[in-house]
């Protein structure tokens, strides 16, 4: 069992703990009869998050990795069925942004995870406790783009995804500016910048500089390349709502 920690990809901190390691210990228990995975020698996983502290602050990628399987079950069962339109999005983005071999290892995990009923109050409390607030974001803004991946997203998944973003304590405002990015309407550009329709053309300008410093992809740079490319994304959606907003108004 300890050798999952190379399995899921960094090094596993808190997430080792909690009903995260116990959902991942489980799906791994399960994993290890087949022979032909190859794993490395790791730490032992314990009943807490390693460093001995019940709120230890620092996010690893594998604790994120870890954290973004788990969550990617909750979102997937949620409308009572799982497409392979969803698992399709699921692979390419683990493709994307971490190679074949990795996403390969990740879709077996999310596939034992998904047989298990997933408590995912608990797993977003132990997010909220040990995720930082930047990280959290990126986590939310990958499970809209679950829900969106067979271009039809369901009322029950988006109601998942409001409910993960409240226990995860993230605010109503951060999650319909990340939710309104998925659409293309002039009232989604507003939401993304967090300000309504009727602000001014110098709180917009505010409201990006605003938007652009708190979804910085620097704020993940600590997790490596992959991740920040998931924010860029995010930073993208913010410039592109901005830029759509000041066409749609004459603003230079």
């Amino acid at each position: 069992m300890g050798r999952y920690t190379k399995f899921i990809g960094g090094a596993l901190g808190w997430a080792l703990g909690g009903p995260i390691g116990g959902i991942l210990g489980y799906a791994f228990a399960s994993m290890m009869s087949d022979d032909s995975l190859s794993m490395e020698s790791g730490p032992q996983p314990s009943g807490r998050p390693r460093g001995g502290g019940p709120r230890q602050r620092q996010t690893s990628a594998g604790d994120f990795a870890a954290s973004m399987i788990v969550l990617s079950a909750a979102v997937m069962k949620a409308d009572g069925r799982i497409l392979k339109s969803e698992l399709d999005y699921v692979k390419r983005f683990f493709v994307s942004n971490f190679g074949d071999a990795q996403a390969d290892r990740y879709i077996l995990t999310l596939r034992e995870v998904l047989k298990q009923d997933v408590d995912a109050r608990a797993v977003c409390r132990q997010i909220q406790g040990m995720m930082e607030h930047s990280k959290r974001l990126l986590l939310l803004q990958y499970m809209y783009g679950i829900a969106q991946a067979d271009g039809n997203v369901d009322p029950s998944e988006v109601e998942v995804i409001r409910q993960i973003a409240n226990w995860m304590g993230i605010s109503t405002k951060d999650s319909k500016s990340i939710e309104a990015s998925f659409y293309t309407d002039v009232a989604s550009h507003y939401a993304v910048l967090e300000i309504p329709e009727t602000a001014t053309d110098s709180e917009v300008k505010k409201a990006f500089r605003r938007m652009a410093v708190k979804f910085h992809p620097d704020k993940v740079r600590d997790m490596g390349a992959d991740y920040q490319k998931q924010a860029r994304v995010r930073f993208d959606r913010i410039t592109d709502a901005y830029e759509a907003i000041k066409k749609q108004r004459g603003i230079k």
